[in-house]
This record gives structure tokens, sequence and C-alpha cells, in this order.
């Protein structure tokens, strides 16, 4: 069918037998037309702020890239440590025990028996 539907045949008819609008219908009607053009602006100004959030996003997150790039570019290199042979992990245990066994010792001598 398609095409203005205010020229259809129907429409015209209702258009000129319609009954008048009461003052509370065309109030009514005012603040919904208001209603509709502040609903509007709302929704282009939410659009307008979005995209200008996404651009400071976008703008921020190549700050951080190229800041991060130039770190890894100018930081020194770190070598790693080399692993801990059977007799430095030995030794350790053996000082940790012995620092246990003094923890130990002066407790009881200082009257705890737990």
């Amino acid at each position: 069918m398609g095409g203005n539907l205010h020229f259809h045949p129907y429409i015209l008819w209702m258009s000129k037998t319609a009954k008048p609008q009461t003052p509370e219908q065309i109030a009514r009607a005012e603040k919904q037309r208001i209603a509709r053009i502040e609903g509007d602006k709302a929704l282009a100004d939410f659009e307008r702020n979005a995209i200008a959030v996404r651009k400071n996003m976008e703008r921020l997150r190549a700050l951080r890239l190229a800041k991060e790039a130039e770190e890894a570019e100018n930081a020194p290199l770190v070598l790693k440590k080399a692993k801990a042979t059977k007799a430095t992990k030995a030794k350790d245990a053996r000082t940790k025990a012995q620092k246990l066994s003094d923890f130990l010792a002066a407790q009881r001598e200082a009257g705890r028996s737990t």
C-alpha cells in the first residue's frame, strides 16, 4: 500500500468528522509533544557525551601504550638470579632449623611449656 496515509480517503473522512478536542486533550497532547522533544534532546546529549568519552578513552589508551613502549625500550636489562644449588638449599634449611630450635629454647627458658 505505502505512500502518505494522510491522503487516504478514510483518514480524510475521519479528520472531517472527528469531534473537537477538549482542553484537557489538547493540554495532554502538548505535554506529550514537549516530552518527545525533550527526550530527543536528552538522547542526542547522551550520545554526544558517549562519543566524547570514547574519544577520550582512545586518546588515553594511545598515550598509555606509547608510554609503555618507551619504558620497555629504555628499561635496563634484568638478569635472572641463578637457581640455588642443592648445597645452598640444605644450608638454608639447617640455618632455619637452628633458628627455630633457638626460639624454642628461649621459650622454654621463659617458662612457656607449649
